[in-house]
């Protein structure tokens, strides 16, 4: 099984917050920045690729136990979100990528895990 701190390096992220959930396994991955899209139909252990960058992804990602977020285009995280994702030990990560690549990227890493 994938671990988030396994695919940071594959795909170049940064680490802006929420180290100690580096460890949670990574299950696939879900793309949309529409938040009730999220809420409705992600599920637990994915990854959230998103350019949403408020404190209601924190939100988000702890009622479906995502294993990570992925903020893409060099967005950065609002400091309030930052501190809940310490808090929460859900890690939130950066890429300069677009949504389409960065999701291409991550299938493919966790296709050739399979």
């Amino acid at each position: 099984m994938m671990k988030v701190k396994d695919i940071i390096d594959d795909l170049g992220l940064t680490v802006f917050s929420g180290k100690s959930g580096l460890e949670r396994e990574l299950t696939g991955g879900y793309v949309c920045d529409l938040l009730s899209d999220v809420m409705g139909n992600a599920q637990t252990g994915q990854t959230w690729i998103t350019l949403q960058t408020h404190r209601n992804v924190m939100a988000i990602a702890s009622l479906k136990d995502l294993a990570a977020i992925i903020l893409v285009k060099d967005n950065k995280p609002e400091e309030d979100t930052l501190k809940q994702s310490e808090e929460e030990g859900i890690p939130i990560l950066g890429t300069a990528e677009d949504t389409f690549t960065i999701a291409g990227k991550l299938f493919n890493l966790l296709k050739n895990q399979q």
